[in-house]
């Protein structure tokens, strides 16, 4: 089973990285300790740069760099991190919702034009925030990110 993360306001960028990768990740604007212990009991990984909140639960990440490559890297390092390729770009990167398969009749009215003729298999709907994904240059740039961070593909 894949590791589920809750993440402190400190690491947005981390958060939306998680989820691009596929990983269930909560990120918290606020961090109040009866939340986070919440998050903790439902078999979430804490992760935080806060100082005050090591060694609080059982289960906090302290993240040491404020780099996201070196975030991933030390996560990657711990093992908390596989290289599950298959799970990249299953999550919305804005809610953390799992990402479904959108009609094509509803994907038509809601994407340009090009995008449904060119990805009409490919296009993807959060069912929470109501957005649209396809494979486009930005997931073209985020799997060679990736990539050069050292996660295949």
């Amino acid at each position: 089973m894949a590791e589920k993360f809750a993440a402190d306001a400190m690491l947005g960028k981390l958060a939306k990285w998680l989820r691009i990768m596929g990983y269930d990740t909560i990120y918290l604007s606020r961090c109040q300790p009866a939340a986070i212990r919440t998050l903790i009991e439902e078999g979430r990984i804490f992760l935080t740069r806060d100082t005050r909140w090591e060694g609080t639960f059982e289960k906090v990440v302290f993240i040491f760099s404020d780099d996201v490559k070196e975030q991933l890297g030390q996560l990657k390092k711990e093992g908390r991190l596989e290289s599950k390729d298959e799970a990249w770009f299953t999550r919305c990167m804005l809610c953390n919702s799992v990402l479904g398969e959108a009609p094509p009749e509803t994907a038509r009215e809601n994407v340009p034009e090009y995008v449904f003729f060119e990805h009409p298999g490919g296009i993807r709907f959060c069912p929470s925030c109501r957005r649209f994904f396809w494979p486009g240059s930005h997931k073209k740039k985020m799997t060679a990110q990736l990539k050069a961070w050292g996660f295949q593909e």
